[in-house]
């Protein structure tokens, strides 16, 4: 484990940052969680109905910790419904949201969770805006490292959008033809976008995906960020080390 001296709370080595949005940024996890609830939910108490085999609900913890959080929907989805033992074809990138397919039922979410971010609006964590402007202030690259195709929208809707040099989301995923979290393609990406070497940047997220993906990206440094009480098993994914808020990294003098 990589060990902190800067006044960052990060390694001297550390030129860059690499930043996951929902729930590191920007509290919208709560709001995807409940998009995937929705649309999980309605498929499963319809394929039950069909099949006549138990209906286990999503879960908007465990599941959504597990399967979904910080994965690309199409993930999400392959890896939910695998668990409930359900495989569905793949479809097409265009599929309509009532298409019983991954994409279909990715664009299902996608269609709720922008509804439900239009009426809620999106809020960012004052901590994580205190330390993304330490960051900036001490010259350090700073870019989003997000599996969201919706994260330049959340981000101009947060009014932080200016505060990155960089974005690797969803649509990059999809055009660039890279793995998804927990696989390192993401954030080696975002330090490439910097003009880092991994042993340069440090990442920060919320998701055990993410900080799998940190780690096996070989990064200088994995923080782990624990809005919902998870932090041994962020640490045992990988996180060199766990904090509440960003802010708490700025009290290691």
């Amino acid at each position: 484990m990589a060990t902190t001296t800067g006044p960052l709370g990060l390694p001297e080595a550390v030129r860059g940052c690499l930043f996951d949005m929902d729930g590191v940024l920007t509290a919208t996890a709560e709001v995807h969680a409940a998009a995937w609830k929705e649309t999980f939910d309605a498929f499963l108490r319809a394929r039950a109905q069909e099949t006549a085999q138990p209906n286990v609900a999503f879960d908007e913890v465990a599941d959504y910790d597990r399967y979904v959080d910080g994965r690309t929907r199409a993930d999400g989805v392959r890896s939910f419904l695998a668990s409930r033992g359900v495989a569905l074809p793949e479809g097409q990138p265009d599929d309509p949201p009532e298409a019983a397919t991954v994409n279909g039922l990715g664009n299902r979410k996608n269609a709720l969770l922008l509804e439900r971010l239009a009426h809620d609006g999106v809020r960012v964590f004052e901590g994580s805006l205190r330390y993304v402007r330490a960051v900036k202030e001490r010259g350090l690259g700073r870019a989003v490292v997000s599996a969201s195709a919706n994260a330049a929208q959340v981000l101009e809707a947060a009014g932080i959008a200016d505060l990155f040099e960089a974005r690797i989301d969803g649509l990059v995923v999809a055009r660039r033809g890279l793995k998804g979290k927990p696989a390192p393609d993401m954030f080696l990406a975002g330090a490439e976008a910097l003009g880092l070497a991994p042993s340069e940047a440090a990442v920060f997220e919320d998701a055990l995906a993410g900080v799998e993906a940190g780690r096996a990206g070989a990064f200088a440094f994995v923080v782990g960020v624990d809005r919902v009480g998870q932090a041994q098993a962020l640490r045992e994914h990988g996180a060199d080390v766990v904090v509440g808020d960003l802010a708490e990294l700025l009290e290691q003098r």
